[in-house]
């Protein structure tokens, strides 16, 4: 019985092709760009789809005007565990002075490609986990415990507004484990990323013509003499827990030729990326002020109270020269072990017919706002086809996978035995 009600759960997310086709083109439809973390419009069309599945409840929040999120709950016969499926509603802007060929809001079909801004990051997997739950809500008496779905705004700001503001204030948004569509690839179950601090460092001088710099003192010279030293923060030693170093290493055959050469590498380093630098007036007078703004990126083992302390010594002995934290967020890891991290990979095996890859994540998502609430997670969703650019899109038959992976993976969970 458990086996034949599984395989019909795959072959009902096949039969829902068109359905999950048609979910992420309305989702695509509705701009929600961040700049300016606008997901009022977005969060009624999600709403909508959300009270369409048959049991669900629909809470909304909107901490700042038109910064929406929503948190979806979905009861099982009996009492159990409670399953999350995150996803972020707002996406990077239009950017509509790009070359794009099709329409960025269009959800235009072509050649097995949907495309439309954010449908990688991340509408087609909030579309997936909306299939998942519509599904399992078809045969809620076959699994315990609930599903719920929070679908934030506010996450390519860091999520402050979003899934952070939801776990501070609503209990049923953490759960037992939470199961994130960012994009990503579903060959590479991420149970893991990088914390962030990003940095702004100013110098000041004196002024003086550019013919007597002996009269006056560059801001400039000041300013890259301290970036020499952020960029130092790249050699400061640490040490990594050897579960998370090892699943690095064996996930390099398949995680690199998905994610670049060098992933392996970066993920078990510290990053510096100086993004801005602005200073200066002309070309011949001595700026009196210069400022950067860069960020660093921070491997599990590393704090960012550790990079502070080596800035705060570097930095602050240089004349003229200041720095200060703009924002700060830690490395987090789910222990590749938890049975969410082993539920996927083994569904995502089974869905895709090869094992795939079990891995940190290079960039942030929601889920670093789930693992210090003690909510084990993994993030799989679609692979990225120019995200953040013209033409964004997805594969449809990955849309599909996905949507049959979040499913399996969810009433596998919810219908073991405990």
């Amino acid at each position: 019985m458990v086996a034949s009600l599984r395989e019909r759960l795959a072959r009902d997310v096949e039969a829902a092709r068109d359905s999950l086709i048609e979910t992420t083109r309305q989702l695509v439809a509705v701009a929600s760009p961040n700049p300016p973390s606008d997901t009022h419009d977005v969060a009624a069309v999600a709403e909508a789809l959300l009270r369409d599945i048959p049991g669900m409840t629909v809470e909304r929040f909107e901490p700042e005007p038109r910064v929406v999120s929503l948190v979806g709950r979905l009861e099982g016969a009996r009492p159990g565990r409670r399953l999350i499926f995150n996803g972020h509603l707002d996406t990077f802007p239009l950017l509509e002075e790009l070359p794009w060929t099709v329409p960025p809001l269009g959800g235009v079909l072509a050649d097995g490609k949907l495309y439309g801004r954010g449908v990688c990051d991340m509408k087609g997997g909030m579309a997936c986990s909306l299939l998942a739950a519509a599904l399992l809500a078809r045969h809620r008496d076959a699994w315990s415990g609930e599903i719920v779905l929070t679908l934030a705004g506010d996450e390519e700001n860091m999520g402050s507004l979003g899934t952070g503001y939801l776990l501070q204030h609503v209990p049923h948004a953490a759960g037992d484990a939470n199961i994130c569509g960012d994009v990503g690839s579903p060959r590479i179950v991420r149970f893991g990323e990088k914390g962030l601090m990003w940095v702004e460092v100013e110098a000041t001088g004196s002024p003086a013509h550019g013919a007597h710099v002996h009269r006056g003192t560059n801001a400039i010279d000041r300013l890259r003499a301290a970036l020499d030293r952020l960029k130092d923060l790249e050699t400061v030693p640490f040490q990594a827990p050897p579960v998370v170093t090892e699943a690095i290493a064996r996930a390099k055959p398949i995680s690199e030729p998905l994610s670049g050469d060098g992933e392996a590498e970066t993920l078990r380093r510290v990053t510096v990326n100086i993004g801005t630098i602005e200073g200066g007036t002309s070309p011949n007078l001595v700026p009196t002020h210069a400022i950067a703004r860069a960020d660093i990126r921070l491997p599990v083992g590393m704090t960012t109270d550790v990079l502070a302390a080596r800035l705060d010594d570097w930095l602050g002995a240089m004349d003229g020269v200041s720095w200060r934290a703009i924002r700060r967020f830690e490395p987090s890891f789910t222990d590749p072990g938890q049975e969410i991290v082993r539920r996927t990979a083994a569904v995502a095996g089974e869905v895709l017919g090869q094992a795939p890859a079990v891995n940190m994540r290079v960039g942030g998502s929601d889920s670093r706002w789930y693992r210090p609430h003690g909510v084990p997670t993994v993030v799989l969703g679609l692979t990225p086809f120019n995200m953040g650019g013209a033409d964004e899109y997805v594969l449809v038959d990955e849309l599909v996978a996905v949507a049959k992976i979040h499913t399996l993976v969810a009433y596998d969970f919810l219908s073991a035995e405990q």
